[in-house]
Order: structure tokens, then C-alpha cells, then sequence
């Protein structure tokens, strides 16, 4: 990818804010963003997915993917692209498209997961997924380990779904911050996966903690090796 673009700077306007004044230039000289744009994707996020897709080339014809934290729908269009079944959610509404069924809900909530689960035995055969996919994040408030707990809270509660649901040799993916996962929780991990590592896909901002958990190869807890 071609980063010779000349850069559009953008000044600061009365009244704006300097942290918006740059979150404005970076939008403007985003070569994602522009490659979205051109190529139909939803958001600049659906390169993140083909980054690591091209890594791990986990993408199949006939999967069930769950896609937590979809909007705006671009690993969705991703996935479909390479003919999987995708079930998703999010607070925020996305597009209707071919081969989603979209849940407008949060995951956290308490009966969630259940639904989820109903919408899986309907999609697939076992009920059971090939992959769960969770790009979410919660609101953050600025303070480092407040930020750092709720981000970790949203990270082992879909770990925790995930091998619930996952087939064996399933996938597990998730966005993580700060250093990546806690050891506590790729402890945990290591047991139920044959590989775990993180992974900073080209599309994450250079200047960004995020990063993602990729957990493959999954195995049913307690079994044998």
C-alpha cells in the first residue's frame, strides 16, 4: 500500500477541540478509510479481519461465524465474502445483508448469550460454531486500570461464550488492549487451545494499544490431549 499521499492538515476551528482536530486529520489521511470507501466495505475494521485472515486462512465456505461487536458490519461482509454464516450483535443497528441474522442487543446482558445460542442450533446443524469472532469494546472513561478491567471483562465473557459454543479445532478471536490478554485469562487459553498469540494486524493504528487475541485449534475442556 502506497503511503506517498501527501497528507491534508487540518486546522484547528474555533471551538473544536484539539483532540478532535486530530482525530479529524487522521480520519482525512487513513489509506483504510479510503480503501473502504473505494472497495464497498463498511468500515476501515474489515481490513483488520482480512489481515488476520491472510495469516491464518481460517476463512471457509459453509462456517458459522458469531461476530460479537458487528457494527458496523464489516468482518460480517468479510465473512460472507468467503460464503460462512455469520450470526452477530451489537447496540448499534447495522444494514440488513445476505447470510446475517443481526441481534440489535448487548452482549453483557444476562439472557443474551442464550440467544445466541438459539439462533446457532437453528444456523448450524451441531449448534455449534466455527468461529467466534469478537471485535468489542467498552466505553472508556480515561482512567488506565478502570479502562483496563472493563476491556477485560468484555474479553473473558466472550471467552467464556466461546467455549460454550465453539466446534473442536474452533477459533476464537479478540480485541484486546494494553499489553494484550492477562495471563490469568491466557492460562486459561493455553488449556482449551492448541495455539494462542496475539496479533497487530496492519489496519490497527500504529499509535493504538489494540491488538488481538487469536485462540485456534480449540478442544473441549479436560480433553485429552
Amino acid at each position: 500500500m502506497s503511503r506517498n499521499k501527501k497528507k491534508t492538515k487540518v486546522h484547528t476551528a474555533k471551538g473544536r477541540k484539539i483532540s478532535s482536530t486530530r482525530w479529524l486529520q487522521r480520519q482525512l489521511n487513513d489509506p483504510y478509510i479510503e480503501m473502504a470507501q473505494k472497495q464497498g466495505y463498511r468500515g476501515r475494521a474489515a481490513f483488520k479481519l482480512i489481515e488476520i485472515n491472510e495469516k491464518l486462512d481460517f476463512l471457509k465456505p459453509g462456517m458459522t461465524i458469531i461476530d460479537l461487536g458487528a457494527a458496523p458490519g464489516g468482518w460480517c461482509q468479510v465473512a460472507t465474502q468467503k460464503k460462512c454464516k455469520v450470526i452477530a450483535i451489537d447496540l448499534l443497528e447495522i444494514d440488513e445483508m445476505p447470510d446475517v441474522e443481526f441481534f440489535k442487543m448487548d452482549f453483557m446482558d444476562d439472557d443474551v448469550p442464550d440467544i445466541l445460542k438459539n439462533a446457532l442450533n437453528e444456523q448450524s446443524a451441531d449448534g455449534l460454531a466455527d468461529a467466534v469472532l469478537s471485535d468489542m469494546a467498552p466505553n472508556t472513561m480515561g482512567h488506565k486500570q478502570t479502562d483496563h478491567l472493563r476491556i477485560m471483562a468484555v474479553v473473558e465473557a466472550a471467552y467464556y461464550f466461546a467455549i460454550e459454543v465453539l466446534k473442536p479445532d474452533g477459533i476464537f478471536i479478540a480485541k484486546v488492549f494494553q499489553g494484550g490478554a492477562q495471563e490469568a485469562l491466557l492460562k486459561e487459553m493455553k488449556k482449551n487451545f492448541k495455539t494462542v498469540k496475539h496479533v497487530k494486524p496492519p489496519a490497527s493504528r500504529k499509535g493504538s494499544a489494540e491488538q488481538y487475541v487469536v485462540a485456534t485449534g480449540f478442544r473441549k475442556p479436560d480433553a485429552p490431549e
